[in-house]
């Protein structure tokens, strides 16, 4: 029975996973699960899990929960997900939004924990220290993205061999083949209508920038060791292809599937093993009609160019750029700046920041601090 700490189990991410629970009860029990405001969704998931501890986002509805079940180990706030990240538990499935993520999914890691990543924003800010902590304590970081999955699946039984490019998949978002100056007026609701996958709402609308492509090319620097400049995006409109490896020898190998999160989920909980799963087959003789492969337009979405930049200049740089977008992406979905304010301000931002260290979670989240304080500044302006 292997013991699962999920971080952020009322999300999307979340939910599928404790499906892939409810219907493998013999092989995993959720001894942990956590959220930040969705308390009644976590109440009922405390009802048919039984966890050992649970950790809300504030004392408010940490007392609620206590009054509720008294027997539970009940935690809140950040400190809380850094206390909660100590338990016992064999692999700790972190799917928070943000860089939320980092700070519990490092000290997991120093406990010795396996780590599910659904937080691409953890190595996104924080991928030195967090892969160099991971080989320290020996432990696994399994992808749980579906791109990120798919890599970490073609390199299965050549991880000798020799990478000479990996071919990021992008389904292009809801403005794929938009002109920029058709961009300026989308809404909230456009930019969220996904046209492939349901997601929470901040992926979403980085989906919609891409820059959520711009971060996936970062996590897989860190994850697969692979420099940016040999990380290629394709966009891939019917989702079926999640992404592919291509050799030295030119061979390139690719992982297809349905689009469905379940099936990289339950890899990365149940690794090396797969688990059986009754979902829906790929039917060649229907997706093989169509499966287009197209440069992404980098003029329309500065986000990728911004996320090739800050990788190359390293350091601090992706930091600044992943916090301006967290604050960026909020106020857009509150109505306060338009869809283009969100890629020109990150790279105002970018442009005005100095550089400084970044070699512990403590100097990562004072510098994303700063950057959101700078990108509220910028937008009054």
């Amino acid at each position: 029975m292997k013991k699962v700490l999920i971080l952020g189990s009322t999300g999307s991410i979340g939910c599928q996973a404790l499906d892939i629970i409810r219907e493998n009860s013999d092989k995993f029990s959720a001894v942990g699960l956590s959220c930040r405001s969705r308390v009644d969704n976590l109440i009922m998931q405390i009802r048919e899990f039984r966890p050992e501890a649970v950790c809300v986002g504030n004392a408010e509805d940490a007392q609620r929960v206590r009054e509720e079940f008294p027997e539970l180990n009940v935690y809140y706030g950040d400190e809380g997900l850094i206390e909660i990240a100590k338990m016992d538990c064999d692999i700790v499935l972190n799917s928070l939004m943000g860089i939320s993520g980092l700070a519990p999914t490092y000290q997991a890691i120093s406990m010795g924990r396996d780590i599910a990543l659904a937080n691409k924003e953890t190595l996104v800010t924080g991928g030195k220290i967090v892969t160099d902590l991971c080989r320290e304590k020996g432990v696994k970081l399994l992808p749980v993205d579906s791109e990120h999955s798919a890599i970490f699946q073609c390199l299965e039984g050549n991880k000798e061999r020799e990478i000479k490019r990996i071919l990021l998949t992008a389904s292009g978002g809801p403005f794929r083949g938009r002109s920029l100056e058709s961009l300026s007026d989308v809404t909230v609701e456009q930019a969220l209508n996904h046209p492939k996958w349901s997601m929470g709402s901040k992926i979403t609308i980085d989906s919609a920038t891409m820059m959520n492509k711009g971060l996936e090319v970062i996590e897989a620097k860190w994850l697969f060791d692979v420099p940016g400049e040999r990380i290629d995006i394709h966009v891939h409109p019917q989702s079926i292809v999640h992404s592919m490896v291509e050799f030295c020898d030119t061979s390139v190998i690719a992982q297809m599937g349905l689009p469905d999160m379940r099936i990289p989920i339950s890899l990365a909980l149940n690794y090396p093993e797969r688990l059986d799963y009754s979902g829906e087959s790929l039917d060649f003789f229907t997706v093989g009609k169509e499966l287009t492969f197209e440069k992404p337009d980098r003029k329309v979405f500065k986000c990728i160019d911004l996320a090739y930049n800050a990788l190359e200049e390293g350091g601090s740089y992706p930091v600044v750029m992943n916090g301006a977008n967290e604050e960026l992406v909020a106020m857009f979905l509150a109505g306060m700046i338009t869809f283009t304010d969100i890629p020109n301000t990150i790279e105002r931002v970018m442009e005005l920041h100095k550089p400084s260290k970044a070699e512990t979670v403590e100097e990562i989240l004072a510098i994303d601090r700063e950057s959101r304080v700078m990108a509220r500044k910028l937008v009054r302006r």
